[in-house]
């Protein structure tokens, strides 16, 4: 593939998975990146990822309200639609949607997770 060439990946594609009542599609995996999505109904709460040891990780609020809970330091931070939260490397963290509505989250993890 040539370094400028880009890839289309449809959600059809994609791969889902369960995280408790969040469901997470994984778009992309690289040595240098992973980007997916987490949809959460409104009131379900994810499971608790333990974080990722080199790398940091980007949440992006795209629709909804949601707190993320890290409970290595009992801190909730609080993200609505337009919102984005740098999680630092090996930090834990869990999803609340707190909403009326579906609350849906992309997610980068760089270099890799």
């Amino acid at each position: 593939m040539d370094d400028h060439e880009g890839i289309v990946k449809k959600q059809a594609q994609t791969k889902v998975q369960m995280d408790e009542k969040e469901i997470v599609r994984l778009y992309f995996s690289t040595e240098k990146i992973t980007f997916g999505t987490s949809l959460l109904k409104p009131g379900d709460v994810g499971g608790l990822d333990p974080g990722h040891a080199e790398a940091d990780e980007v949440f992006f609020c795209v629709k909804g309200h949601v707190l993320c809970y890290f409970p290595e330091n009992d801190t909730y931070y609080e993200l609505s639609e337009g919102d984005a939260l740098l999680i630092p490397p090996a930090t834990g963290h869990k999803l609340f949607n707190i909403g009326d509505e579906d609350a849906l989250i992309s997610w980068s993890c760089a270099p890799h997770p």
